[in-house]
């Protein structure tokens, strides 16, 4: 299992990465103070629990709790704070459990052995019953996390250090790689069509022969038109049975 821990104050955070490390088997892969670094953080990366504080700077545990839940693949949370009254309100949000500061030893491996449990019952669910939702895209515009149907993304485009992202009315900025975010997307709707451009196969109005023997995709309700380079094209053509 990969963890976050989210906790503002080091001595909280050294005592419970302790605890973490002294009994279970959890790799802690990140810590962080601020909520905005963690939800940056993990719209990039997957992680399997978040240990999170409610009093934390810039986006508060409840908050960051909420932007999580919208995940398409969502971690346990487990809250860690010394605020009693924000206990309802955590589980309302599906919160594996509610730890209370000063830290219990007893407690804290009650909690992790019942959360290793959950984790391999999970695990033997098999992939598409734990993630019904697997057409589900996260994006990432305005500092938030906007989830979408796989279905209403266009094309994708790589930047310089990121990947924009295309919907009929929107564009999103993604922190990933074009290869990264192409391996998040339904293999079999989207196409690799260049280097720098992927492309919703559904999507596609006009296939526009062009210069040696490659084509220009003119897209459903936009004007931009994607290209196809060479070395895609006996792969595109195939999909395509032209």
């Amino acid at each position: 299992m990969r963890a976050i821990i989210v906790e503002d104050e080091e001595l909280a955070r050294q005592e419970l990465t302790y605890l973490i490390e002294t009994h279970s088997g959890i790799d802690i892969a990140a810590q962080f103070e601020d909520g905005l670094d963690a939800l940056k953080f993990l719209q990039v990366e997957t992680v399997d629990v978040i240990f999170l504080d409610i009093n934390i700077p810039s986006i508060d545990g409840v908050l960051l709790a909420q932007n999580i839940s919208r995940f398409s693949v969502k971690p346990y949370i487990v809250f860690i704070t010394a605020y009693k009254e924000h206990a309802a309100e955590a589980f309302e949000i599906e919160a594996f459990d509610y730890i209370l500061k000063p830290y219990s030893e007893v407690r804290i491996k009650a909690m992790l052995h019942k959360l290793e449990g959950a984790f391999a019952a999970r695990g033997r669910q098999g992939e598409e019953e734990r993630n019904p939702v697997s057409d589900k895209v996260n994006l990432w515009k305005n500092e938030k996390i906007i989830v979408v149907n796989a279905d209403d993304i266009y094309y994708a485009s790589a930047q310089e250090k990121s990947t924009s992202v295309i919907t009929k009315g929107e564009e999103y900025s993604m922190a990933l790689s074009i290869s990264d975010f192409y391996n998040r997307l339904p293999e079999d709707r989207f196409f690799r069509c260049h280097r720098s451009y992927i492309v919703n196969l559904s999507k596609i109005k006009e296939i526009i022969p062009w210069f040696n023997n490659t084509y220009l995709l003119r897209l459903h309700d936009l004007e931009f038109e994607v290209p196809v380079s060479r070395s895609k094209v006996k792969e595109f053509r195939q999909i395509m049975r032209l």
